[in-house]
This record gives C-alpha cells, sequence and structure tokens, in this order.
C-alpha cells in the first residue's frame, strides 16, 4: 500500500497544523473547513477505511474516539460537536486513511451530513 498524504504528513514529509500528536494518532486542522472548528484525527497506522479495520484495530479505534473527545475538550467545543467518519467514495471520501472529522463552532442542521 503507497503511503496516503495522511501518512507524509505523520512522517513529517508534509506540513500540517497540528493540534494533537501522541503514539496513536495525530489530530490537524482541515485545510477545507467546513465549520469554525473542523479537525481531522487520524491514526498512525494507515488502514484504509473503517471497514477495513480488523479485529486487533480495536484498541486503537477506541483511542481514536477518546483523542476526539480530548482534542475537543482542548479546543473548548466539547459540549457540542459532531464526529465523522466517511467510509467510501459514494459518501466523498477522497483520502484512503482512515480519519475521523471533529466539526464544530457552528449550528449544525440535525441529521445533515457535513464535511
Amino acid at each position: 500500500m503507497s503511503d496516503s498524504i495522511f501518512t507524509k504528513i505523520i512522517k513529517g514529509e508534509i506540513p500540517a497544523d497540528k493540534v494533537y500528536e501522541d503514539e496513536h494518532c495525530i489530530a490537524i486542522n482541515d485545510i477545507n473547513p467546513q465549520a469554525p472548528v473542523h479537525v481531522l484525527v487520524i491514526p498512525k497506522k494507515q488502514i484504509p477505511t473503517l471497514a477495513d479495520a480488523q479485529a486487533e484495530d480495536q484498541e486503537l479505534l477506541g483511542h481514536l474516539l477518546l483523542t476526539a473527545g480530548t482534542v475537543a475538550r482542548q479546543l473548548g467545543v466539547d459540549e457540542a460537536f459532531r464526529l465523522i467518519v466517511n467510509n467510501g467514495e459514494g459518501v466523498g471520501m477522497t483520502v484512503y486513511h482512515l480519519h475521523l472529522h471533529i466539526i464544530a463552532g457552528r449550528e449544525l442542521a440535525e441529521g445533515k451530513m457535513v464535511g
């Protein structure tokens, strides 16, 4: 599998506006934000899509969710944010490296997909 743009960011080959990093993942500001707060939580392990995750990834997947909460608190949006995981081209996924979108900072329509 070739490196995704996110893998290149993780390796430091491409610059990004990091807001969080630990041994398992990074969080960066989205370069095309859909709201005042639009952060991507990206695992350092390249998993193409959520559907490609395996049982061995269970702990990492839980860590990503906990990290999303940590980042939301850090950014002061923990009272109201949306967490989105796209899976496949049909829902707008463009980078095939699993990532979570934290969207916040404006009112979001109920049930409407953002990002």
